[in-house]
């Protein structure tokens, strides 16, 4: 026959023995465990700085970029896949922000020291404004798709 007492001991070998998964007891900044994560750590900063340069964000040497802004399938150097990238509106956004910052206040410091005919003005900045706009749209494309390789984000 079996002895049915319980004690206080027995209960807590039992609770030690099951594991418990508590969803909310996971932080909430926590992404779930993929096959991705198991691999090599990916540095960030030198990822995006070759996206930058419009090189491949593994390798450094393949071209990221087929055309102007259309990002390669995969990279002719390491065969890295590049497809997985979702750039969308980033570029844009960040040429925007970065433009804006940097024409607004060359704007004012131009127009309050020398105070230029309005025509010459306009001129001037919407030559720079898109100049500077289609020389950093390429490049910061190449950042993101970087970072998201660094971070496999999208299936990198």
């Amino acid at each position: 026959m079996h002895d049915t007492t319980k004690t206080p001991e027995d209960a807590s070998e039992r609770l030690s023995d099951i594991t418990f998964t508590d969803p909310a007891a996971a932080p909430l900044d926590a992404a779930p465990a993929t096959r991705a994560d198991a691999g090599e750590e990916r540095e960030t900063w030198p990822a995006i700085w070759r996206g930058f340069r419009g090189r491949c964000p593994n390798c450094g040497s393949g071209p990221i970029l087929r055309s102007y802004l259309k990002v390669r399938d995969h990279c002719p150097s390491c065969r890295q896949e590049l497809h997985h990238n979702r750039a969308d509106d980033g570029p844009a956004y960040l040429t925007i922000l970065i433009v804006g910052h940097i024409m607004a206040p060359a704007l004012h410091i131009v127009f309050v020291t020398w105070r230029p005919e309005p025509l010459i003005l306009i001129t001037i900045f919407s030559i720079g404004c898109i100049g500077l706009s289609l020389y950093l749209l390429p490049r910061l494309k190449g950042a993101i798709v970087g970072y998201q390789w660094a971070r496999r984000m999208y299936g990198f």
